[in-house]
């Protein structure tokens, strides 16, 4: 029996999957328990330069014909659409899907679960979570008999990346982000990641995993790091912290929360450590306690790995019969409003060096409701200032920005950053 493979996309990782794909057919072939026959490639441009590792015999820009001759769709093109169209195309020609595109997930998923289990076929999406790092095979399958109650992970190595060298060179953030688009880990137009948004839509596929709900990409509150400085870097590592691009879904009285955002992360936290373009992830369960994944979250390679083991485990289901895990629903489950996020801060304030300023400042927070752990004061550049760096106990987010605006009103006192600080 033949398991005939149409691969949508030959860019950087569907070239390392259709390379892959040749070189390790055989053991592919027996893992699955038949033959895997690539049947074609679409793409936009048949002439366009490719790899040579790419038999450009298999190339055609008839997608829809392609597509009507496959047993499983591998859809590798990101982006909305044309996916969307062509994911539900496949569905209905009773193909099982493979896909790395978490944007589509995040924003579709629903529509696109539904109408596989109306077609009684699969959705395989590891590789669009943290590349060839398993986290959503651990979430679906290993992690089925526990109750899931938090997640934090890195989950974009680009801003990962960026951060790490900003930490370990003391760059700042503009050069770092142009050397970064040099070595091909940042794209031209960097804004998905660096502004967050590919952390948020891979938090939200995994939030739906974790609490068996549905959650889309808007349900998630999102801050990028564009705004982190060579000096907001400097002052974490002055306080023990490191500056990290944290994904959360964490579970807790009122419902759910759901966030990306810039944070210190003590150093003995087991993210504080993750260097370079690698992801990780934490889950908490009840009975498991904390588990971590980690590896490499991009790149053509890493990524293909995790494509080729989806496309094992759909085939497999195609010959032995049976479906994959597929989308639990048991009910919506309420998301906290950014304002109600709770959470500890660092607030670094340039203030006037003079006597009084210090307690009318924690009479401020006091007056909000924001419990002070620690103040830090230290010199400023110009003569008559000082800078303070106050860290809080936790704290609701409303309570928080509330104190802030009141702090700016005081003369001369200046809210220079704001971050959250995550428990060890």
């Amino acid at each position: 029996m033949n398991v005939k493979i149409a691969l949508l996309g030959c860019g950087t990782v569907g070239t390392q999957v259709a390379r892959l794909l040749a070189e390790q057919n055989e053991v592919l072939s027996a893992r699955a328990g038949a033959k895997l026959d690539l049947i074609g490639i679409a793409v936009n441009n048949i002439d366009a330069p490719r790899d040579p590792a790419i038999d450009r015999s298999l190339l055609t820009t008839d997608t829809a014909g392609l597509i009507a001759k496959a047993d499983i769709v591998i859809e590798l093109i990101g982006g909305i659409e044309p996916p969307r169209t062509l994911v539900q195309q496949a569905i209905a020609a009773g193909a099982s899907v493979v896909t790395g595109n978490k944007a589509l997930l995040a924003s579709y998923g629903p529509e696109i679960y539904d109408a596989a289990k109306a077609a009684d076929v699969d959705v395989y999406y590891e590789a669009a979570v943290a590349g060839a790092v398993p986290v959503v095979y651990g979430m679906r399958e290993s992690l089925a008999g526990d109750r899931v109650t938090a997640i934090q992970g890195i989950l974009n190595g680009t801003t990962n990346y960026i951060l790490d060298e900003m930490t370990t060179k003391g760059l700042d953030y503009a050069e770092v982000l142009a050397t970064a688009q040099e070595l091909g880990y940042a794209e031209a137009d960097p804004t998905a990641d660096v502004d967050g948004l590919d952390a948020a839509a891979k938090i939200a596929i995994l939030a739906s995993l974790a609490f068996n709900t549905r959650v889309h990409l808007d349900d998630v509150a999102v801050e990028g790091i564009r705004s982190i400085s060579a000096a907001d870097i400097k002052a974490a590592t002055d306080a023990g912290y490191v500056i990290k691009l944290i994904a959360t879904a964490n579970q807790r009285d009122g419902g759910v929360e759901l966030r990306v955002n810039p944070a210190l992360v003590p150093v003995s936290h087991p993210l504080a450590s993750v260097s370079g373009s690698y992801n990780a992830v934490v889950i908490e369960g009840e009975s498991a306690g904390r588990l971590m994944f980690y590896g490499r979250g991009a790149g053509g390679a890493p990524t293909a790995s995790a494509v080729l083991s989806d496309l094992v485990a759909a085939a497999a289901k195609k010959v032995s019969g049976g479906r994959a895990p597929h989308e639990l629903v048991l009910g919506e489950v309420p998301f906290i409003k950014p304002q109600d996020f709770v959470s500890r801060y660092h607030i670094r304030l340039a203030v006037p060096d003079q006597v009084g300023v210090l307690s009318e400042i924690t009479e401020t927070f006091a007056n909000f409701g924001v419990s002070i752990s620690a103040v830090i004061q230290t010199a400023a550049p110009s003569a008559g200032q000082a800078f303070l760096t106050v860290t809080t106990h936790l704290a609701r987010q409303a309570d928080l920005e509330a104190t802030a605006e009141q702090l700016a009103n005081i003369d001369g006192c200046e809210v220079v950053r704001i971050l959250r600080v995550e428990e060890d």
